[in-house]
Order: structure tokens, then sequence, then C-alpha cells
């Protein structure tokens, strides 16, 4: 996948980190520029299986739906559906168990704006997107326990 792509760390389990990933409502009081999230379908297992968001983007607001799918406790990927602010968007965390406690935790985000902004923009987008998410996470996910 092209686009950014970063690893990160903590001392929560991935039970735990993959929660807090998936916990979708839940991403404007911990994920940097998101301001809004509205769940519009849930699967059996009740997780958002479909969202929209509002962040607060470099130039504009930006509103963008993603679809979900999740391979607990390993793996949660999404895709936008195409709109008005986004083209194409799609991305993945990946989890990990470390030797000896923790995870490991991979980002990986590559978005094509309905909008035209230059290429170097939004790589630098993306990675501070991504940069702001894995900081969010890895905080939350250990303010949740590191069980």
């Amino acid at each position: 996948m092209e686009g950014t792509v970063r690893n990160g760390e903590t001392a929560a389990s991935p039970e735990v980190v993959f929660e807090v990933a998936a916990d979708l409502a839940a991403y404007p009081e911990w994920a940097t520029g998101v301001s809004a999230v509205e769940v519009l379908e849930t699967g059996a297992d009740g997780r958002a299986t479909r969202a929209r968001f509002e962040v607060d983007g470099f130039v504009k607001r930006i509103s963008y739906e993603l679809t979900y799918d999740y391979d607990y406790p390993r793996r949660i990927s999404w895709r936008a559906v195409p709109g008005d602010d986004i083209k194409d968007m799609e991305g993945y965390y990946a989890f990990k168990e470390r030797e000896g406690g923790g995870t490991d935790i991979v980002y990986a985000l590559r978005v094509e704006p309905a909008f035209v902004i230059p290429g170097f923009l939004r790589r630098q987008a993306e990675r501070q997107i991504v940069q702001a998410a894995l900081r969010g996470l890895r905080r939350r996910a250990e303010e949740q326990g590191t069980g």
C-alpha cells in the first residue's frame, strides 16, 4: 500500500489497544483533529462497520465515511466511501504482542482528497495524522489498562 506507514509501541495488551481503536465513537476524546464521529452501521458483534467522521484538515474541515473490517485482536482496516472531500482513503492498524508484554502497533494510511492539494502537502498531512494517531492511541490504551 502506498502512503504512510509508521510503527509504535505501548505497554497495553493487543486486546486493550484493539478495543480502544475499535471504539470509533470515542475518537473525538483522544484522536487529534477528529471533531465528530457518527456510527452509521454496526455488525452482529456491535462494532461499527460504517461511520462518518469530521476532522479539522490543514485547509478545511473534512467530512468522510469509512467502512471497517476487524480481525480481533490483530487488525482493523478501513476504506473510504468516495465523497465530496475524500476520493479514496484506505488504512489499517495492526497489533502484535511484544515479547515480555505490550504491543507493537503498525498504522498505515493512504489518502486521496477530492480537492486539489500538492502531493508533498498530502504526504505531510498523512505523516502528521499517523504520528498523532499513534501517540493518542498509545496514551488512551495505557489509560485503559496495561493488562
